[in-house]
């Protein structure tokens, strides 16, 4: 939220002349009055900077849900040019090359967003999203520990931390992943999902099948038609009480 301050200019000032003594202070006055006027011009400047930079970024931001994404970039680079310091600007000019499938560039961006805002937990969070779409999954892991650090109740970025863990085979740590997701929202559909999958891929039947009726009971349709096809649960496909719960 931007803070706007409202400047008065000061009323006309009436100079007396009296004598030798009372004209040192006058000068002293006319100096007070100058850097003054200084101080508020410079003070409206960086007030209409600041409004250029805002109308800047809520136009990028349009362009952005308008999927405009050229444009948007366009929009956030004028911004940033002007403040190179504007995290959140780094990140939507991130989500846009994101949707370009420019995901270095992405990356960079992002990368850019945590220089200027060490704090920005959803740039660390795309971050992660970007270093998994590129199977840079060790990377991605340590990207959302700092997503997490900072957001800790994120559950999205809990269950992306999963699929990474998942991916390097780290299934212990992708479960307890998906269990925290689960803590922060019980009703998680596809955490208990990812967890079915994870057991599957150790060959837990048991584990497997009481996770996935859980996502089933949430989004019935959605997960028996994802599993039926989904290569996590080669190993147990065959299982009578898999197929049973598909059926």
């Amino acid at each position: 939220m931007t803070s706007w301050r409202s400047f008065v200019a000061s009323g006309l000032m009436t100079f007396l002349m009296f004598g030798c003594g009372d004209t040192a202070n006058s000068a002293s006055e006319y100096t007070q009055q100058v850097v003054q006027e200084s101080n508020v011009a410079q003070l409206l400047n960086e007030v209409q900077a600041t409004q250029k930079v805002d109308s800047l970024f809520r136009e990028g931001n349009r362009l952005l849900n308008l999927h405009k994404y050229r444009d948007a970039i366009a929009t956030y680079d004028k911004l940033l040019a002007t403040k190179p310091d504007y995290a959140e600007a780094w990140i939507n000019r991130g989500n846009a090359l994101t949707a370009l499938g420019s995901f270095n560039d992405a990356s960079a961006s992002y990368d850019s967003a945590v220089k200027a805002n060490p704090q920005a937990h959803e740039a660390w969070y795309n971050q992660g999203n970007i270093f998994s779409r590129l199977k840079r999954y060790q990377e991605a892991v340590a990207v959302y520990d700092k997503a997490i650090a900072i957001k800790p109740d994120k559950e999205e970025a809990w269950i992306n931390r999963g699929i990474a863990l998942s991916k390097l085979r780290r299934f212990p740590e992708a479960i307890a992943a998906y269990e925290k997701a689960i803590i922060i929202n019980p009703k998680k559909d596809l955490a208990y999902y990812n967890k079915a999958c994870a057991y599957a891929l150790q060959n837990n039947v048991d584990a497997s099948i009481e996770n996935l009726q859980k996502a089933i009971s949430l989004a019935p349709d959605k997960y028996k038609k994802l599993a039926k096809s989904d290569s996590d649960f080669t190993k147990i496909r065959k299982n009578k009480r898999f197929q049973e719960v598909l059926n």
